[in-house]
């Protein structure tokens, strides 16, 4: 059974869980730490002073963008510069899309009502956008209060700028009117809207009705987030246009369809009734991050991680599973809980909760639609959590302590180095060097070398060249040698590393430590070669100095694969598409056809790659990944 903690370390408050509850601050916030960590996706963030209230709920279509923005020398406004000196810890919330970032920011204002917020009114419904289908004419529009007006009602949207927003791009796309009846009626001629292409003065007879409601039609289609099925049928129509020789109706077509998909960004809307808890784990190096999500009525109010310590080897089931047990038989217990597994003794816990609850409490855990975006959300947040605790200022001098130890040495190793190697069948060799120090990753002295003039896929030849090139270059413009070199190999890479550091004269003023993968290749069961103790240790995957091993070591990979992809579509001159495995010509015809391109290719979201035909959430996913985890 596993024994849950928040990131305090402590047993559970027994708070109301609505939204995300703030962390005990045991240190100075350092904001420049705090950033190196802090993702670019869109979401939420909560500044929390020294008592964890919060003061200040922002949310960012880019979180490090905007996070970063209050750090700079100067960052605005007094009231800014107050807020900022008061912070004393910062929570992340990533979300599908700004969208999102945008309703939930809301959620927590009201919930929290931060000191530094502008207080959003209750007195104010959301908006809508209305369509008077009952209409010759149909009029577009928008819209406060409730649905019990005739015609289509769509939304709610977040606010009534996003109303706006979408009104101003159906106008350009479909050319349906907005204005009054009243000033509709009365017109003798079309208006300044038809004059800058905005509308097809269906006022003065200029459009016929048919014709009229087709582009209803659309725009209706459109705003439920049927996105797709317009383009298809404009790219049809447009085919069509260009085998009649109907040159000038294809190319007004083909601009529709680019303008359609610029603004085609999936939403997530809220849904559903009820009261749900969403469970999530994710585990590396040896620890866990459970990451719960709250939804009540429909409506997504926030997170909250937790760090549970558990049995060496538990599976994240078994995490799951302890975790749910203890929480929820001292805590507020929902409707309905989706959990990434089948909870363990799930009857015996029902009966456990109903007691509390007095009514039945429903446990799901393989589920599709939305509750599995909601997962895949806790997922992808609890990934995030436990990465940036990982790479913490208190985290990482603990690892490099027990690294210290490992290693026999005086003091904390200042610069640690690490080479890989990565290449295809022979093609397009990189080697990569990533450098660490004190306080982590240095990314600004990481440095890539471009194999040449070696048997195609001999990488003794490869690590022996891209060494020699890095440490002949930090001799002769006496630049700092590392305390550390690890290598990513076994023990062939690692001889061919001692030659260099001996033919250099360097062995006095480093250590070298080969990282040789276990036969299965999974994380925890690696070999280290210690090359100045003359032996080879395999150390518990809990181990806090293997988890700074591997973490260097997978930056290491990560860098050489990212320089290896790019040096080979720039020799061969291909689509970078090519490198991502199960994506044949079709696929990636019918992936730049929608799109347009590689560019609003990579700005897509993993939902906008999945809704192309031919194209599987499990195959989007790789799109999406390969784009911004190898920043090609």
């Amino acid at each position: 059974m596993c024994s849950a903690e928040s990131e305090d370390e402590s047993s559970y408050d027994n708070s109301a869980p609505a939204a995300v509850d703030h962390q005990s601050v045991e240190e100075p916030f350092d904001p420049q730490q705090f950033l190196k960590t802090v993702t670019q996706r869109p979401g939420v963030y909560r500044m929390l002073n020294a008592n964890g209230d919060t003061i200040y709920v922002g949310k960012a279509g880019n979180l490090k963008k905007r996070v970063s923005s209050y750090f700079q020398k100067d960052p605005g406004s007094n009231k800014t510069r107050v807020m900022v000196a008061q912070i004393a810890n910062i929570d992340l919330t990533v979300t599908n899309n700004e969208i999102e970032a945008l309703i939930l920011e809301n959620n927590l204002i009201k919930e929290k009502r931060p000191r530094y917020n502008i207080l959003l009114r209750d007195d104010k419904s959301y908006p809508f956008v209305h369509i008077t289908t009952d209409q010759e004419f149909p009029r577009v529009s928008y819209r406060r209060g409730g649905k019990k007006q005739s015609g289509k009602t769509i939304g709610p949207y977040p606010h009534a700028g996003a109303v706006k927003k979408s009104l101003r791009y159906i106008q350009k796309l479909f050319k349906v009117r907005q204005c009054e009846d009243s000033y509709f009626k009365n017109r003798s001629r079309p208006c300044l809207q038809y004059q800058i292409n905005r509308c097809t003065a269906p006022c003065v007879g200029l459009i016929d009705e048919e014709a009229y409601h087709r582009d209803v039609d659309m725009t209706i289609k459109v705003l439920e987030g049927r996105t797709n099925e317009v383009i298809s049928g404009l790219v049809a129509d447009m085919e069509q246009a260009s085998a009649d020789l109907q040159f000038e109706e294809a190319a007004r077509l083909r601009d529709q369809i680019k303008n359609l998909k610029s603004v085609n960004q999936s939403q997530y809307v809220e849904s559903g009734k009820g009261n749900i808890d969403v469970v999530a784990c994710y585990q590396h190096s040896g620890k866990n991050c459970i990451q719960l999500f709250f939804i009540r009525n429909g409506v997504s109010l926030g997170n909250k991680a937790f760090f549970p310590s558990a049995p060496a080897d538990s599976s994240a089931e078994e995490v799951v599973s302890g975790f749910v047990s203890q929480y929820y038989l001292q805590h507020e217990v929902p409707d309905r809980i989706i959990t990434q597994y089948k909870v363990a003794d799930v009857e015996l816990v029902q009966q456990a909760l109903k007691l509390r609850l007095g009514s039945s409490v429903e446990f799901v855990h393989n589920v599709r639609g939305e509750p599995r975006r909601w997962l895949e959300s806790a997922y992808e947040n609890g990934k995030i959590a436990l990465e940036a605790r990982l790479a913490s200022r208190s985290g990482m001098a603990e690892r490099q302590d027990k690294l210290r130890q490992l290693l026999d040495l005086d003091e904390l190793p200042a610069r640690l180095e690490c080479f890989d190697i990565s290449h295809l069948s022979g093609e397009s060799t990189i080697a990569s060097c990533v450098v660490f120090g004190v306080e982590g990753a240095i990314k600004a002295e990481y440095r890539r070398f471009k194999i040449s003039d070696i048997t195609p896929g001999d990488d003794y030849a490869a690590m022996r060249q891209a060494l020699t090139r890095r440490y002949t270059r930090l001799i002769k413009e006496q630049q700092r040698i590392p305390e550390v070199l690890f290598i990513d190999g076994g023990k062939g890479q690692v001889s061919v590393a001692m030659e260099v550091i001996r033919d250099l004269q360097l062995e006095a003023d480093l250590q070298i430590v080969g990282v040789a993968k276990g036969p299965a290749r999974r994380p925890g069961e690696e070999s280290l070669l210690l090359c100045r103790q003359g032996r080879e240790i395999h150390m518990s995957h809990d181990s806090p100095a293997l988890h700074l091993i591997q973490q260097i070591r997978d930056e290491a990979h990560r860098y050489a694969v990212a320089g290896h992809r790019a040096s080979r579509a720039k020799v061969r001159r291909k689509s970078v598409l090519e490198d991502i495995a199960g994506l044949g010509p079709k696929r990636r015809k019918a992936l730049l056809t929608h799109f347009g391109g590689i560019r609003a290719l990579k700005l897509a979201s993993q939902e906008d790659i999945s809704s192309v035909p031919g194209i599987s959430r499990h195959l989007a996913q790789q799109v999406y990944d390969f784009f911004h985890e190898n920043n090609v």
